[in-house]
């Protein structure tokens, strides 16, 4: 006999049937696609990976594919098994919800998707499973939660001006003559710096002296904001790509974006140019702008040295 205890660790598929609606809808499934992956909020799960198992239960419309034998008609299990790949291949994520959530809102993207069950679960942190579900659906309706359809937005890659500005160049007469010319650029700007000039401590440590690295970046950031008004801090992938779109002159903090970043940047906080070059290729920029003269400017064809703000 089913109730409601036994129901809430049955299967998607199970929950699924359970909790019907009238109207038959037909289900894609992929159960136990299991991935090692570098997730989690603690400290301990920073820089290991560990296994995490999905499964995934997708209602769908009524279509003739049956009938017609025609692939074109039916919803994909690879739709499924790409929103996972896409979502894990973006950004490091701390939270198994983040994840599921973001799967869930991709795939529902499909006009031929209706509700979907995501359940993920961590298999080493405990000798058993830790995880959860969630359902989400494109109507409202009951306990499920709704993801209304929204008017189509075309999507479109902004490629930003990414300008290294040195400490030469933070600490002159100039500075405001800069961010004028960078203001005023046809392309939304952000603004990558070196490290602050004051002292830094050192461990023995490198992910220690890597992580005080990057927080000294953003020492210089907030200074930075601090003198023109126009200069907005921001550290996430998430308000990046707001900022471009929406022309906001923006100064990179970079801790979260290089920890939380799959494929993470050789460079460091003692090689800030190479940094932010790798920044820029994450972002899509042409090139990367060095404002005035710098010791570590290399020849490049992404590289571009500005001498005067006029240049830019």
């Amino acid at each position: 006999m089913t109730n409601e205890t036994t129901l809430a660790f049955e299967t998607p598929e199970a929950r699924a049937a359970a909790t019907a609606k009238s109207g038959p809808l037909d289900r894609i499934s992929v159960r136990d696609y299991t991935r090692d992956v570098e997730i989690g909020a603690f400290q301990a799960e920073r820089g290991v990976t560990q296994r995490i198992r999905f499964n995934v239960v997708l209602e769908v419309s009524r279509h003739a594919a049956a009938q017609t034998d025609d692939v074109d008609q039916v919803l994909s299990y690879d739709s499924i098994v790409e929103a996972i790949e896409h979502q894990l291949s973006t950004e490091r994520i701390n939270l198994l919800e983040t994840l599921a959530e973001r799967i869930a809102e991709e795939v529902l993207k499909n006009p031929k998707a209706v509700r979907i069950f995501v359940r993920i679960e961590k298999l080493d942190r405990i000798p058993g499973t830790l995880g959860i579900e969630i359902v989400r659906s494109r109507v409202g309706g009951g306990n499920v939660s709704a993801i209304k359809d929204k008017p189509a937005v075309e999507d479109f890659e902004v490629h930003p001006l990414v300008v290294f500005l040195p400490n030469t160049v933070l600490h002159s007469d100039g500075l405001r003559d800069w961010l004028n010319a960078i203001d005023a650029h046809d392309l939304p700007a952000i603004i990558c710096l070196e490290k602050t000039e004051l002292p830094i401590p050192s461990t023995s440590l490198a992910p220690v002296n890597r992580r005080m690295g990057l927080l000294s970046i953003e020492q210089n950031a907030w200074l930075l904001a601090s003198e023109d008004s126009r200069c907005m801090v921001v550290d996430s992938r998430t308000e990046l790509d707001w900022a471009m779109k929406n022309g906001q002159l923006s100064v990179w903090a970079p801790s979260k974006v290089v920890l939380d970043a799959v494929n993470k940047p050789d460079a460091d906080a003692d090689d800030p140019l190479g940094l932010a070059q790798w920044f820029a290729r994450e972002f899509s920029a042409d090139h990367i702008s060095v404002c005035g003269a710098f010791a570590g400017a290399r020849n490049s064809a992404r590289l571009q040295v500005v001498e005067t703000p006029a240049e830019l």
